[in-house]
């Protein structure tokens, strides 16, 4: 990925900013960046702050922070695992530069360890030039694997990763009231509530979201997720003494959505790439876990098998925001989860241990987003409360908002709504049923009309009567049995 390509995806300049710009690049040399900044589409200093959050390309084997040996090894272990041939192959698979690839593959030639066996036939080039294992490269690479079985792209060292987990802090971007309303179109919310969460976001501060089920605690915290718009670089592992850590995670790190023609990426192959390929160009993460979240869930996780580890959670959330759903209903205790959580929300590093008894820390430069239909003084102690500067309730809908939601259901099934018609249904949930106004009830009350007359081959309407039936799910009956029980002792007394 280039340059130009992450500019454009951070809105930064645009796809024709830069198409002027390789224009003029073609005709007077220079950077890209620098031509960028000649044509007026970005300051240098806009453009120099982006670029120093780049991870840079290594320079050679020592620059990569790895022992020559771990990185022979892993090369070794790819081109076995997943039978490669050339040295594109290679490159691909291990993520470092062609020049250290080169180097490492002619160490493994003169150790006896690859064998040559030239060219593809419709190519003449060195990136095309064919290899095989020989036999004692081939026991070299098993005797590799029992001792190690983490296949992958390079790992970088945990002073680098540290460092560039510094660099793309969360309170790196500011965030506008604008920007989190925008991030909730088509959501119902009082504006307080963006008021509220605006300068927890940009204090990149712990946050805690209350209020009763129903009413959008889950909802805000996505679309405070998705507020960011900076591209982060994510590693797809660490390496700390000598122990591998697994961090890239698909179903996690979200890649940025850049495509480039078959020609565009084969032109780039051997220029000099502006990033590090070690790190993937990712969105802001945004990990959520409930009720089965666990203690363990927060350590590393050893593979016996395989001898190297999973990163927890919260390392892989580092640099956008980790949601504690259903906070109070987890199997582990809320005052133990709560006290795993007092060193990083105060100190803003974490502590983890390798099976070898070795602790290190990593940097915890995430939000933390705990929500729950709990009571807050029910769950932790006036000691915790005060290390969540930020308390939000996101309570009942107001009467207006309420109306605005049912309007929005209603719409999507062509479905009219009167005044007779909400009147009731507020009759019926507040009064009837004593119950609260929650913003859930629109959606749920449209769709089991909707499809009460699907079944009564009825085009979608809002009749009372199925009106009634679905109020009436909200909310459980008591049993006739309860209710002559409930009699039997009122006459009694």
């Amino acid at each position: 990925m280039r340059l130009g390509d992450l500019l454009v995806r951070v809105k930064l300049v645009t796809e024709d900013d830069v198409a002027k710009a390789l224009v003029r690049q073609g005709a007077q040399g220079g950077r890209l960046g620098e031509n960028l900044v000649a044509i007026g589409a970005i300051s240098l200093s806009v453009l120099e702050a982006f670029i120093r959050r780049i991870p840079s390309e290594p320079a050679n084997i020592s620059a990569t922070g790895l022992e020559e040996g771990e990185v022979l090894g892993l090369l070794m272990r790819l081109i076995y695992t997943g039978r490669l041939e050339s040295n594109r192959q290679f490159v691909e698979a291990i993520k470092l530069p062609y020049h250290i690839v080169l180097d490492l593959v002619q160490m493994a030639v003169d150790r006896q360890l690859l064998r040559t066996l030239g060219s593809r036939a419709d190519s003449d080039s060195v990136v095309d030039m064919r290899y095989v294992l020989t036999e004692a490269g081939r026991l070299w690479t098993i005797d590799s694997l029992e001792r190690l079985r983490y296949v992958g792209p390079a790992p970088v060292t945990l002073a680098q990763f540290t460092e560039q987990v510094g660099l793309q802090k969360l309170t790196n971007e500011v965030i506008s009231f604008d920007r989190i309303r925008a991030s909730f179109k088509g959501l119902t919310f009082d504006d307080s509530i963006v008021e509220q969460c605006g300068p927890a976001l940009n204090s990149g501060r712990a946050m805690l979201l209350y209020g009763p089920p129903g009413n959008g605690k889950s909802s805000v915290a996505h679309c405070l997720g998705n507020v960011f718009s900076d591209v982060i670089y994510v590693p797809y592992a660490v390496s700390v003494e000598g122990q591998i850590i697994r961090v890239h995670d698909a179903s996690i790190h979200v890649p940025l959505s850049i495509s480039a023609t078959p020609e565009q990426a084969s032109s780039s192959f051997l220029r000099h790439e502006e990033y590090d390929a070690r790190w993937v160009p990712c969105h802001r993460p945004f990990v959520i876990a409930g009720g089965e979240l666990t203690l363990e869930m927060l350590d590393l996780r050893y593979d016996p098998n395989g001898h190297f580890y999973e990163a927890p959670l919260h390392m892989k959330a580092l640099g956008g925001c980790f949601v504690i759903d259903d906070f109070g209903r987890q199997l582990v205790s809320p005052t133990n989860l709560l006290n795993r959580w007092i060193v990083p929300l105060e100190g803003r590093v974490d502590y983890l241990k390798l099976h070898t008894g070795k602790t290190f820390t990593i940097p915890f430069e995430e939000l933390i987003i705990f929500s729950t239909n709990m009571d807050p003084e029910d769950l932790m102690d006036t000691a915790f409360l005060r290390r969540l500067p930020y308390k939000i309730e996101v309570g009942a809908p107001s009467p207006e908002n309420y109306r605005k939601i049912f309007e929005k259901e209603c719409e999507k099934r062509d479905i009219k709504l009167t005044d007779v018609d909400f009147n009731f249904i507020v009759h019926k949930v507040i009064v009837e049923k004593e119950l609260e106004l929650a913003a859930y009830h629109p959606r749920f009350v449209v769709d089991q009309v909707v499809s009460t007359c699907r079944f009564m081959g009825k085009a979608p309407h809002l009749d009372h009567r199925f009106i009634e039936y679905a109020i009436d799910n909200l909310r459980v009956k008591p049993s006739t049995a309860s209710k002559r029980s409930n009699q039997t002792a009122a006459r009694v007394v």
